[in-house]
């Protein structure tokens, strides 16, 4: 997958979640996904390599980059709780919405309950039953 499909998968994914805000919080040259307000995923580059930092469950996120070149602990985050995807061919469409889902309900599953869009347990919002 080259940067320009990692950046446009994750984009895609991300916006088609509930309850998700596009934001610029760290300048022109990032962009920030939040739910209610938490962020679940930051899209820069790095020295002009695309970039995606997704929140990880740390055992996850270990074996991921045990595992994949493309996959390495999160840049300018936490090393246990977050990683950073690079362009590679370790990347595929499917692995990488995978990738945005976790790190989505990770975060909501975070959130007090009143607060959830939906519930991460169910995958459904509180609403629907």
């Amino acid at each position: 997958m080259d940067g320009a499909a990692l950046h446009e998968v994750t984009v895609r994914t991300a916006l088609a979640l509930p309850a998700v805000e596009e934001t610029q919080p760290f300048g022109e040259e990032s962009v920030v996904y939040k739910v209610v307000g938490k962020m679940f995923v930051l899209l820069t580059e790095l020295r002009g390599v695309p970039i995606v930092n997704l929140k990880c469950a740390p055992p996850h996120g270990a074996a991921l980059v045990r595992d994949h070149a493309e996959v390495s602990p999160g840049w300018h985050m936490s090393k246990r709780h977050w990683i950073t995807l690079v362009p590679g061919d370790g990347l595929d469409e499917s692995m990488v919405e995978d990738l945005v889902a976790n790190s989505y309900e990770l975060v909501v599953a975070g959130l007090p309950r009143a607060a959830r869009p939906l519930d991460p347990a169910r995958r459904a919002r509180p609403e629907d039953g």
